[in-house]
């Protein structure tokens, strides 16, 4: 069966352009494996071993943890893993950092605490560990961006190609209701909005995505107006085939410059803007892992726990910083005085 959809060979001789940026392509890489190595959080930050041997039982708890009872433990219901003796009760292989996000340190005197062979990051003001819990946000934050992303596109190239496309009465009325939208402080009103209901990942990505398609919008409508009177699409027409068609098979590969260019940058400003959101306390409830909660805890113990501001600094800055140079790559590539 045909594909419905193709890339047509201008896209694809402007990706080859792409691979061959090496600074560009080489930050794609860094950041899809730094999400894969996120999207198995669990296997690199966990207080519960990969494996265990206990009284001669096996347990895997990182699939499902045994109950309390199982390992001789009567006064709770809960399993502290490191407060196990087990030289005397069997063995286990746990991973490099034993603490989930969510876990505090109850070894170290006081918190935060600096750096440390089981805290390489330090601890929080709760005795968290950083790393974790950086590690954690990493996953939330692109989860975040990206789903912001995917709706606000799909919408805002939606309805940007059928403005363009149909042009006259939808295009009259679709650039209105794009004018007054536009004219809404949108982080204010997400602020608001998020202050009045209770914050989760789905209602912060909804509010985003109600918003953030305009932009692409306005590019995609130009686009529209560019190609519908090209000879391709009248052949198209002339031969029959349905508007939808037409607009997914002949206009849309032929208008994903500005798609394809601009996404890293949207993602970068997702993840700012939930960092934002978390700084100012208006993101995900707490004890969700945040980057941005990090550094509204770096703030007000500065002067006493450097590796607060510093770890999570740089995370931001070196996410935003490949993604910048992916979108520059994907810009340089994409350039139609390229030909």
């Amino acid at each position: 069966m045909k594909s419905l959809f193709k890339l047509s060979p201008i896209t694809e001789k402007r990706l080859k352009i792409f691979r061959k940026n090496r600074i560009a392509f080489t930050s794609l890489i860094i950041l899809s494996v730094v999400f894969t190595l996120s999207i198995g959080a669990e296997l690199i930050a966990n207080d519960k071993p990969y494996v265990m041997k206990y009284d001669g039982k096996i347990f895997f708890p990182i699939l499902s943890e045994p109950k309390a009872a199982d390992l001789g433990i009567t006064d709770s219901y809960t399993v502290d893993y490191r407060k196990i003796d087990w030289s005397a009760h069997g063995w286990a292989v746990s991973p490099p950092v034993r603490f989930n996000p969510f876990q505090s340190n109850d070894a170290v005197e006081s918190y935060p605490s600096g750096p440390s062979i089981e805290n390489p990051m330090g601890t929080d003001d709760r005795g968290r560990d950083v790393f974790a819990r950086l590690l954690y946000g990493f996953r939330i934050s692109f989860v975040y961006a990206i789903g912001v992303w995917l709706i606000t596109y799909l919408i805002g190239v939606s309805v940007g190609l059928c403005m363009g496309f149909f042009g006259g009465r939808v295009d009259f009325i679709g650039q209105r209701v794009v004018e007054v939208l536009s004219s809404i402080p949108q982080f204010f009103l997400l602020i608001i909005l998020v202050s009045i209901f209770e914050p989760s990942m789905t209602l912060l990505v909804a509010i985003s995505a109600a918003f953030g398609w305009i932009s692409i919008s306005y590019y995609l409508r130009a686009e529209g107006l560019r190609l519908r009177r090209l000879e391709f699409v009248e052949g198209a027409r002339s031969m029959g085939l349905p508007t939808w068609k037409i607009l997914l098979k002949h206009v849309l590969p032929n208008a994903l410059t500005p798609i394809i260019t601009f996404s890293p940058f949207a993602i970068a400003a997702g993840i700012t803007g939930l960092a934002a959101l978390d700084y100012l306390g208006f993101g995900l409830a707490p004890p969700t892992p945040s980057w941005g909660e990090l550094l509204s805890q770096a703030k007000k113990n500065f002067t006493t726990a450097w590796w607060l501001a510093f770890f999570p600094s740089m995370a931001l800055f070196g996410t935003l910083t490949l993604l910048n140079f992916v979108g520059e790559g994907l810009r340089n590539a994409f350039d139609p005085r390229r030909g």
